[in-house]
């Protein structure tokens, strides 16, 4: 009986060995097959194909077509764009320090960094770019442009530029320097013993940088609570997303575990230090645009009830990327995981595996998320982002000041403005007088702004599908009353709308005189989110209610 058994082991064993070997001479076979007819219609392409193929480009495009049916994280970056990944990972690039930007048909340098070559060779924002190095950028791409301008460390670059207000062409002549953007935007006292950070990217120094400002602040303002901003943060290193969550909780913390395919994309981020900030109050504020690292961060301090998330849903990137190389110096980054915070659940918000008819694909409904608890019990869920503990919906409404904005008519006046006022008041005094709104408003008239709202062109539409089915005439009447009320009337829209428009002007005339942390000190003077989670640092009750599960009321501040 026993040898019977064993036969029958066996047999089992040799079935699935055999099964096992199939498929997998299946999948050998079907790659095999698929990249020769590549090869064989590439070749007949550059044999018959009336016109002359670029290989690069033709190739480029193959496999971006390919890679855009599986995620947008999932990418190919040839050789010439190996810069692009470095700065994404640390934020390190050698040139002028500056930003450019396409207005209308010029190179236009909208923002210089504040101590980089660019600004203290008092490149400005507004000035626009006429040659680079004796050659004529005019008919080139802000991409080209931007490569002319990177280069190698201590070498010299040459710049033509014109200036509003200044008759002739100006030429400046710059030394590269090896430029780390620093990924700490801002970091101050807000309110009493209340430090800000504002943390724009997880680059390679990201975990250092934020240590060394909140260690700053804690010796300048003795601060006990920390707001740590995330919003419109995308992302980047887990490591470094791992490393800050350790700053706030125990050594040896699970913060976040990877799972693929793969088993090597199998692992569990740990926190590798004893925390260095065990005793501050922390309030994270999040937004739409808080994803990946940054939800990683956030979803684990919420998890672990080790702070308060304060602001709106999060973008919801629960997928993991890793870098490799395909030779040539071309890098494939591609999606190799989904992450799972400490509770157990997965963030993802959309679901890229199963598409649509139309090629679409469609965030996980609320019905099919799973529950999941925190640390102290508190109810969360997977499936949709990081919901804060106090979610703020954001009633802005895209007015007047929205299409003022893209098209770039804030920059352009502040351009002006700056050129006729030397210096300004400080952010945290600045206000734009009733005169400098008049002249803005004389401006945008003297410029014959308009502009169609999406309403007015869902209206045009209307209009036109009823005049096919003959209906315009019926509703002539009702359709006349509509229009008179949906077309702007521009001088009015400015008025109702007028802190809106001094809000946006001002960011872009104080960054003229302060740049990118003078927008941010402005900026927090009328921040609802701050001002929000400033109320709960300051009082031991409110922060210590909302980590406490509603049925626990005998918990108490250590």
């Amino acid at each position: 009986m026993k040898k019977i058994i064993c036969i029958f082991l066996v047999s089992i064993g040799l079935t699935i060995t055999v099964n096992a070997g199939t498929v997998a001479n299946q999948r050998t076979f079907r790659i095999s097959k698929n990249l020769s007819i590549f090869n064989s219609l590439f070749r007949e392409l550059d044999l018959f194909y009336v016109d002359t193929l670029n290989y690069d480009k033709v190739m480029k495009t193959t496999i971006d077509a390919m890679l855009a049916k599986l995620d947008p994280y999932t990418v190919y970056m040839p050789e010439d764009e190996t810069d692009d990944l470095k700065f994404m990972t640390t934020g390190e690039y050698a040139g002028i320090g500056s930003m450019i930007m396409k207005k209308d048909n010029d190179i236009v340098v909208s923002e210089p960094y504040e101590g980089m070559p660019a600004q203290r060779n008092d490149l400005r924002a507004g000035d626009i770019i006429l040659e680079v190095d004796g050659k004529n950028i005019s008919k080139l791409s802000v991409s080209e442009v931007s490569t002319m301008l990177k280069g190698v460390p201590n070498t010299f670059i040459k710049l033509k530029i014109k200036r509003y207000g200044v008759k002739s062409p100006i030429e400046k002549v710059f030394l590269r320097e090896k430029i780390q953007v620093n990924p700490v935007g801002y970091s101050g006292k807000v309110a009493e013993k209340v430090g800000y950070v504002l943390l724009n990217e997880f680059t390679d120094r990201a975990a250092i940088e934020l240590r060394s400002a909140v260690n700053e602040m804690i010796k300048q303002h003795q601060i006990e609570s920390l707001v740590l901003d995330l919003r419109n943060n995308g992302g980047g290193l887990i490591d470094e997303a791992v490393k800050i969550v350790g700053y706030f909780v125990p050594k040896g913390t699970d913060v976040v575990t990877t799972k693929g395919k793969n088993n090597e994309a199998d692992r569990t981020y740990k926190t590798p230090l004893e925390p260095v900030f065990p005793n501050l109050k922390l309030v994270i504020l999040t937004n739409r645009s808080s994803a990946s690292a940054s939800e990683i961060l956030s979803g684990a301090i919420q998890d672990l009830d080790r702070g308060i998330i304060v602001g709106e849903r999060t973008f919801g990137k629960g997928l993991v990327q890793n870098v490799r190389p395909v030779g040539y110096g071309g890098h494939l980054k591609v999606t190799t995981a989904k992450y799972y915070i400490p509770s157990g659940r997965c963030i993802q918000a959309l679901d890229y595996t199963h598409r649509n008819e139309d090629g679409s694909v469609g965030r996980v409904p609320d019905s099919l998320t799973s529950e999941f608890k925190t640390k102290n019990g508190r109810k969360v869920r997977d499936g949709g982002g990081i919901v804060p503990d106090s979610l703020i919906i954001d009633e802005r409404k895209m007015n007047i000041a929205y299409y003022i904005f893209v098209q770039n008519l804030y920059f352009d006046f502040a351009t002006m403005y700056f050129q006729q006022h030397p210096k300004v008041e400080l952010p945290a005094n600045f206000v734009l007088s009733d005169d400098d709104f008049k002249e803005f408003s004389k401006y945008l008239l003297e410029k014959k702004f308009n502009y169609t709202s999406q309403t007015e062109k869902y209206f045009n539409e209307l209009l036109e599908t009823a005049k096919y089915e003959g209906l315009d005439s019926i509703a002539k009447n009702e359709f006349s009353a509509l229009k008179e009320k949906l077309v702007p009337n521009i001088a009015r829209s400015i008025q109702e709308n007028k802190s809106d428009i001094v809000e946006l002007l001002s960011l872009e005339i104080i960054k003229r005189y302060y740049y990118q942390k003078g927008e941010i000190q402005y900026s927090l003077r009328t921040d609802k989110d701050l001002k929000i989670a400033i109320n709960f640092l300051m009082s031991d009750s409110k922060y210590l209610k909302k980590l406490t599960p509603l049925h626990d009321k005998s918990a108490s501040l250590k």
